[in-house]
């Protein structure tokens, strides 16, 4: 069994060393690559305001992320539920350093950074190019993010989760050999056919006497040497 975290956050601005929190996680679980219905989402209080360009992002207030626990009372929880699984991240450089800054701010062991897996990069290297954020993932992809007006921490991973699984191949394996023609409507039963009679291969006289006029017209036929 394989266990896999899909894994997203949303901040107050772009760098933690700036002063900036997580105000919302998201984690999906993938088992050998299928969403389980297993979740964690919290809104966190990031003790600060939230400045206007970010709550544009993701329509959160300092007002609603006031009734919410900050980090540090939720930090067991998420550990818990993380446990040593691999993380699916879309830009895994931002959200592993504002994971790990909180973590270091609680005195907590830095997640390392191998452990996640970026998303980004495989597109990228999958369509040299071309456009890798999620929006234009779910469009190549055709995954419904309609409901994605601003971002969410834990919509957004599970948007990842079905991006994630294209990037693999998810829906591939497996498909090109059962959507093969079998030659047969495998709607219909299967019905017993009725044995075809022994072909007879000994020459009857009439082939015999046809093939002997037919050696009769060729030059240095063949059939009369003698071997």
């Amino acid at each position: 069994m394989m266990r896999e975290i899909v894994l997203d956050t949303e901040t107050t601005g772009l760098d933690p060393a700036s002063g900036h929190r997580i105000v919302e996680i998201g984690c999906v679980e993938l088992i050998n690559h299928v969403a389980t219905g297993q979740n964690f989402h919290r809104y966190l209080n990031p003790e600060r305001d939230i400045p206007e360009e970010a709550q544009a992002i993701h329509g959160l207030s300092a007002e609603f992320l006031a009734k919410h626990p900050p980090f540090a009372a939720i930090v067991d929880d998420l550990l818990a539920f993380l446990a040593d699984s691999p993380l699916v991240i879309h830009n895994a450089d931002f959200d592993m350093k504002f994971l790990n800054w909180e973590l270091t701010l609680l005195r907590r062991p830095a997640l390392p950074r191998d452990r996640a897996l970026d998303t980004v990069q495989m597109a990228r290297r999958r369509f040299p190019g071309a456009p890798a954020s999620l929006d234009a993932l779910c469009r190549r992809f055709a995954i419904d993010n309609s409901a994605r007006d601003k971002h969410g921490a834990l919509l957004d991973a599970e948007l990842l989760a079905s991006v994630y699984l294209e990037l693999i191949g998810g829906r591939e394996p497996g498909l090109a050999l059962s959507a093969r023609p079998t030659g047969r409507d495998s709607t219909r039963p299967d019905q017993p056919r009725a044995p075809h009679p022994a072909r007879p291969h000994a020459p009857s006289a009439t082939e015999l006497a046809a093939h002997a006029a037919l050696v009769d017209r060729l030059p240095d036929a063949l059939w009369r040497k003698q071997p």
